[in-house]
């Protein structure tokens, strides 16, 4: 594989060119975490609206009809909806680990089995997410377990 990187000329618009013979999995997820990376999530928090990079974001959490965002010491909420995240991170290192809940696998210290057939992640700003049953497979899948 052959990568070239040149510098568009003033006024230049950036662009990114991807020739292939194949498209295969590893290829897309590499432009679907690009594409996600490029997007900011919206947020509110004290009634001040901020722009999250999703590589801060730890993970989703909707509590009473209300979505949060979590990062490594602050939480804050957003209007978007958990399937609506679930489609924008698709193929990145976010992952679906709950009804209510959408973890960053980046942020992920550890996974070690729990009761019933579920997973506990330790995330790396200490705290513990339960992975239900109904989703430990695709967490393999992803992990190449």
């Amino acid at each position: 594989m052959k990568i070239t990187i040149t510098e568009p000329a003033d006024g230049e618009e950036e662009e990114i060119i991807v020739r292939c013979r194949h498209m295969d999995k590893r290829l897309l997820k590499l432009i679907y975490a690009f594409k996600a990376g490029q997007e900011k999530i919206t947020a509110l928090k004290d009634g001040t609206y901020f722009q999250i990079a999703p590589e801060e974001i730890y993970y989703f959490e909707a509590v009473d009809n209300k979505v949060f965002l979590y990062l490594e010491k602050e939480v804050y909420e957003t209007k978007l909806r958990l399937y609506e995240l679930e489609d924008t991170f698709q193929g990145t290192d976010f992952f679906r680990a709950s009804k209510s809940c959408i973890i960053n696998l980046a942020k992920v210290k550890g996974l070690s089995p729990a009761f019933n057939g579920r997973f506990e992640a330790l995330m790396r700003n200490g705290e513990k997410i339960i992975i239900s049953r109904q989703y430990v497979p695709v967490l393999k899948q992803k992990l190449g377990l």
